[in-house]
């Protein structure tokens, strides 16, 4: 196929770069990986937070959707496994539930509000922890806004 020069020339250009584009779009943001410096900086954030928490192996791993045994490797400076973006979704919504709970309670409350027995309507007298692991992400992801209602006045 012959391309002369003028508008359509210029339109197949303009189309080979929309494509190369959408191809490198493809490759950064892979749906199922995430960049691995992102996923050391979530794995140490959430590794302090789990210590913060006072939270088991088996808690932490489970609030990451991770097997125990991954846990306790991704613990140790330089862990080279992979995240997917499912695991790293969970870890935000952990972490911003943690600086949630720090605007809204003191220091012992926020500390210890997630192993705390609760009424409120997400949790049915259960910790917010165990809420958590038997909801999963989904359930992660509403008592993440919880503290943020809780602070708005909702």
């Amino acid at each position: 196929m012959v391309i002369c020069p003028g508008k359509p020339f210029h339109m197949a250009l303009l189309l080979l770069k929309i494509q190369r584009r959408a191809n490198a779009w493809k490759t950064l943001f892979h749906p199922e990986r995430c960049a691995p410096d992102r996923q050391g900086v979530a794995l140490k954030a959430f590794t302090r937070i789990a210590d913060a928490w006072s939270l088991t192996r088996r808690e932490a791993a489970a609030l990451a959707d991770i097997s125990e045994s991954t846990w306790k490797r991704a613990r140790k400076p330089g862990f080279a496994g992979g995240l997917t973006r499912d695991q790293m979704l969970r870890l935000s919504a952990l972490i911003g539930l943690y600086k949630s709970l720090a605007l809204y309670f003191s220091e012992p409350v926020s500390r210890d509000w997630v192993k705390l027995p609760n009424r409120g309507p997400e949790f049915d007298s259960a910790r917010p922890v165990d809420a958590m692991i038997a909801g999963g992400l989904p359930k992660i992801l509403r008592v993440r806004g919880y503290p943020d209602a809780l602070r708005g006045g909702v």
